[in-house]
């Protein structure tokens, strides 16, 4: 059972972040292992993976690259690195930590990551600049055309996350964050089911990051930062409720009967969600969000009730109605 050791101080400082490397590596999980979990993850599959394959095909060093830092048992370092700040970060600046890892510290992480399973003729290629190509092809051909959707759905659940870390504390905002996370007592936070040492987090700088796929892994700076704490992170699947939402499509007679605005965000309160989770899920404005669910609610087609400090909307008997009629 691998398991971290996570002082009060390092939890206190811990942040969810949004991450475009993060998001770029659940990519490249989902073509590397080629298993959808749910439709959306068909549809990328179906989209991207024969030009990924046809790519890996022509490079045997990359497609050996690719088995040995993404297999089954965990992920690479030279595919992965936590944020290193507040987030917001380019892709191209995080992808540059990818690409100054020395040789020698990726390849040995590469080794211990992968229980051994590097081929010889792979060893003694530059692995962190053949990582950084096949991330920066990921990136562009299958990540950054969809960014800025992908984007609102990862800080909507940073946003619920949030809302729950103030209202039931760091327990309330970890549940259900990944299948094999728990709290074991005395500080000590599961990661994974893996017989792997333990590892000590304190004085850490310590990230959750949300990715849109069902993917979920952990990692540290390599090499550690010098000067300055390590980082760590917990990537993990954001809200299938948001996931899926997110890139729910809007019907054409419903966009005209009610505005692509309103018939946006009625599409999306088929289960209850904040204003502000709204807002992060659309990119309209605040104010303007919330002159559109005033409509709605007016109009007995949503309904809103109190949770904590926010005030949650959801869809209406009516309002499921018309959204049903729109899909037939």
């Amino acid at each position: 059972m691998g398991w971290w050791q996570v002082s009060a101080d390092t939890l206190a400082g811990g942040r969810f972040v949004v991450s475009p490397l993060a998001e770029v590596t659940a990519s490249l999980i989902l073509l590397a292992r080629a298993v959808p979990a749910t439709p959306p993850e068909r549809a990328f599959l179906d989209a991207h993976l024969p030009a990924f394959r046809a790519r890996l095909a022509a490079d045997p060093v990359d497609a050996a690259l690719v088995v040995a830092g993404l297999g089954p048992r965990w992920v690479g370092s030279v595919f992965t690195q936590p944020p290193g700040g507040a987030g917001g970060a380019t892709f191209a600046a995080e992808a540059a930590r990818v690409r100054d890892m020395p040789r020698d510290a990726a390849l040995a992480d590469l080794l211990i990551d992968s229980g051994g399973h590097v081929p010889e003729f792979l060893r003694g290629h530059d692995l962190p600049r053949r990582a950084l190509a096949i991330l920066q092809w990921t990136w562009s051909r299958a990540v950054e055309p969809d960014w800025p959707r992908r984007r609102r759905v990862l800080e909507a659940d940073i946003v619920a996350r949030t809302a729950s870390l103030a209202a039931g504390g760091w327990s309330a905002a970890l549940g259900g964050l990944r299948g094999n996370m728990a709290w074991l007592g005395g500080g000590r936070l599961r990661i994974n089911a893996l017989d792997v040492p333990p590892r000590e987090t304190a004085g850490a700088s310590l990230f959750f990051v949300p990715v849109t796929t069902t993917a979920g892994w952990v990692s540290w700076a390599v090499p550690p930062p010098a000067p300055g704490p390590q980082r760590y992170a917990i990537h993990y699947p954001c809200s299938g409720v948001l996931a899926g939402l997110g890139a729910a499509p809007v019907p054409e007679p419903l966009a005209a009967l009610l505005g692509p605005a309103r018939a946006r965000l009625l599409v999306l309160l088929g289960a209850p969600k904040s204003t502000t989770q709204l807002v992060a899920l659309t990119g309209l404005a605040l104010g303007s969000a919330g002159r559109h669910l005033k409509v709605l609610h007016e109009a007995g087609l949503l309904a809103r009730a109190r949770s904590g400090r926010s005030v949650l909307y959801y869809r209406t008997g009516a309002g499921d109605t018309l959204v049903a009629a729109q899909r037939q």
